[in-house]
């Protein structure tokens, strides 16, 4: 049952937090979802997650990729549950949502379940090579990832008229923006509704607060820049991702990533 979590400093625009297969599945729960993109594949058994208000059974090859932070759980429903599973950084991972259209769920069926399978078999090959080939890991890592978009069942949300009237050009001005002293009023006028209308939009479509998505973006530039430019100060990229007080972006960073900007930034330098 082997599992790998990685070791070295993120150097790479795409790679792995953590990946593994063969594993003997127990039941876990999240109530607070995990903080990176996280994916369960079956390779034995039947297994249920309930993800983002809904309940999954995943049979053999069949996978589910759950966005940062989504609450769920999982159990096996049969009685052998082995499974396979990553969970995907970089020094890009800011663009992941956008890459996987902001959804919170992707089931992956049995076709696209093999592919993935076999990359990540490959993987964890890498891994086990040393001195490892982070580049090779890298481009298995986007890979991957790639395989998730062509192996979507639900509507895309973007389709759907809320979603193109309100939410993208609220999500604009926020990538556009975000440096800025937004707030939730100053969105919701950009979409001509209340804000608490919106926050409810931002809630069905992409299963946070208006509020939530805003820091969450602002916390993701916030990495990059721990990361690219080491001799930024902590308060400068506090005022550089929007945050106007130090202590706030502090303790706000620390609540999402678990540690606080300078312990982030010791754990990925890349020299």
């Amino acid at each position: 049952m082997p599992i790998i979590f990685r070791s070295a400093p993120v150097s790479e625009p795409f790679t792995f937090d953590s990946l593994g297969n063969h594993w003997d599945q127990e039941s876990v729960s999240r109530p607070k979802g995990y903080p990176f993109y996280h994916y369960l594949q079956t390779e034995t058994g039947t297994g249920r997650v309930e993800a983002a208000g809904k309940s999954y059974v995943l049979r053999e090859d069949e996978g589910i990729l759950i966005a940062p932070f989504v609450p769920h759980s999982y159990s096996q429903e049969s009685e052998i549950w082995r499974t396979l599973f990553a969970s995907f950084t970089g020094t890009v991972e800011s663009i992941l949502p956008q890459m996987m259209e902001n959804r919170q769920v992707i089931l992956v069926g049995k076709e696209q379940g093999q592919r993935i399978a076999s990359l990540l078999n490959d993987c964890m090959v890498l891994c086990e090579t040393l001195p490892l080939d982070n580049r090779a890991l890298s481009v298995n890592c986007y890979n991957i990832l790639m395989s998730f978009l062509s192996g979507v069942h639900t509507r895309r949300v973007e389709r759907d008229p809320l979603y193109a009237r309100y939410l993208v050009p609220v999500i604009k001005e926020i990538e556009i923006n975000y440096p800025l002293d937004l707030t939730v009023e100053d969105l919701s006028r950009k979409a001509y509704i209340t804000p608490q209308y919106l926050s409810r939009l931002f809630r069905r479509f992409l299963g946070c607060s208006t509020y939530e998505y805003l820091t969450s973006y602002r916390i993701s530039k916030a990495k990059e820049l721990l990361i690219t430019d080491v001799r930024l100060e902590v308060q400068d990229v506090s005022r550089r991702t929007g945050f106007s007080d130090p202590s706030h972006f502090i303790a706000v960073f620390k609540k999402i990533t678990g540690m606080t900007p300078m312990e982030f930034r010791r754990l990925n330098r890349t020299v």
